[in-house]
């Protein structure tokens, strides 16, 4: 069977009760579209990629948590130990169901290799790697020898081009030092 082209919404991160719910890392901007009673999700490796069995999930109902996750039940998942079978596994929806992204959004899995530069034209280098820390998703650059991790955030990010795969990111004084 042939998958669609699959992108990854979020991360089941454990069980949450004794009724099969699951704590999920949302990983989209929209959550509450992706995450939507009906919704059926593709449930990836640890690794992020499409599972070879191509098991499926489909969303029951969901609610927020203070720190942003969501407390999502799926219909075929009954218990607490059903639900701790799928821990540490992504959630995968096909491009196709998900709203096109606005001028200057990319998709997590584009940043790397895209170049990085300042506003001044000057290249810092390429996305070497992309993490996502307790403050927020940041990434990092290879720069005259080192590793430079910069948040990808409003202050540091102020331009995102998919076309030319380039950053464009304003640095505080001595940030690089």
């Amino acid at each position: 069977m042939a998958l669609p082209d699959l992108l990854i919404v979020g991360q089941l991160r454990g069980a949450h009760g004794i009724r099969g719910d699951l704590i999920v890392d949302v990983l989209t901007d929209a959550p509450a579209e992706v995450f939507s009673a009906g919704r059926r999700l593709y449930v990836g490796t640890a690794s992020g990629d499409p599972d070879p069995d191509a098991a499926t999930l489909t969303v029951e109902r969901a609610r927020p948590r203070p720190d942003g996750k969501l407390i999502v039940h799926f219909l075929t998942v009954p218990d607490r130990t059903e639900a701790e079978r799928w821990r540490g596994r992504y959630l995968l929806a096909p491009r196709d169901e998900l709203r096109p992204l606005a001028p200057g959004e990319v998709y997590l899995h584009e940043l790397s290799g895209m170049q990085v530069l300042l506003p001044s034209g000057e290249t810092l280098g390429d996305v070497q790697g992309v993490y996502e820390l307790p403050q927020g998703i940041a990434f990092e650059v290879r720069h005259d020898g080192r590793d430079v991790v910069i948040p990808l955030q409003e202050g540091f990010v102020q331009q995102m081009d998919r076309a030319t795969r380039r950053i464009t990111v304003t640095l505080p004084p001595g940030f690089l030092d």
